[in-house]
């Protein structure tokens, strides 16, 4: 199965469901699109729906949705910035939770979309340790 193949490596260390999701909308997506970037997103667009990232891995959502801006308003030619995977429109105790977790300091003075940005980075720095780099 090639979705199996091309699966990331923090979905390699999430729950069997989201190595599912990524992997059956990544390969219908290379069906419609072709092998590339348009389907990564695709297949990552349908993680982002029910799972959100924490640290090094993904985690199931509270409920089920679009996770940032880019993801609620859709469609290859809108261009908003993400989340990198952070449920921001989730609420600022759940950001508070995530960044708990993640040990993010000066978590307690965040506002919501200091909290977004702080595990968007704490996120990137777990996943770069889990990988090596």
């Amino acid at each position: 199965m090639p979705g199996r193949e091309d699966l990331p490596s923090t979905l390699r260390r999430s729950p069997e469901k989201a190595q599912r999701t990524w992997e059956e909308t990544h390969d219908s997506a290379v069906e419609t699109y072709g092998e590339g970037e348009r389907s990564h997103r695709t297949a990552f667009a349908a993680v982002k729906h029910q799972f959100e990232k924490v640290g090094d891995h993904w985690e199931p959502k509270g409920r089920k949705g679009p996770s940032d801006q880019q993801a609620a308003g859709g469609g290859p030619e809108r261009r908003a910035p993400t989340a990198g995977g952070v449920d921001a429109n989730a609420s600022k105790d759940h950001l508070m939770a995530v960044a708990r977790k993640l040990d993010v300091p000066g978590r307690s003075s965040m506002t919501k979309s200091d909290l977004v940005t702080a595990i968007e980075k704490a996120n990137d720095r777990a996943t770069r340790k889990a990988r090596g780099d």
